[in-house]
């Protein structure tokens, strides 16, 4: 089954636009990856200062690939990018078990 990589990005309150602006211009950079499957962009409601990164993918070979790819980079904040809007970042696994979609009906 699929697995889910969840990125846990902390970020000041005064950046929260920056992230989410830059995640707005990224739109596409990772849909046509080779097993890929999903992603959203989870903005913190109460409580805390993270926002979570959900990408789905076929399996972890499919995620390897594309996190050693051109995003490699990206994400190491090199390539001439400006600084990251988020002071900490997580990176949790998980394996899909067990998985549900609404009935058609």
């Amino acid at each position: 089954m699929s697995i889910v990589k969840i990125n846990v990005l902390t970020v000041p309150a005064e950046q929260r636009e920056v992230l989410e602006q830059r995640f707005a211009s990224r739109a596409g950079a990772v849909e046509g990856s080779d097993g890929f499957e999903w992603f959203e962009l989870l903005r913190p409601v109460e409580g805390t200062d993270q926002y979570l990164v959900y990408t789905r993918w076929r399996d972890e070979n499919a995620f390897q690939a594309w996190m050693s790819g051109p995003m490699q980079a990206a994400h190491r904040g090199e390539s001439g990018r400006p600084k990251p809007a988020a002071t900490d970042s997580t990176v949790w696994s998980f394996e899909v078990v067990q998985q549900a979609a609404p009935k058609q009906g």
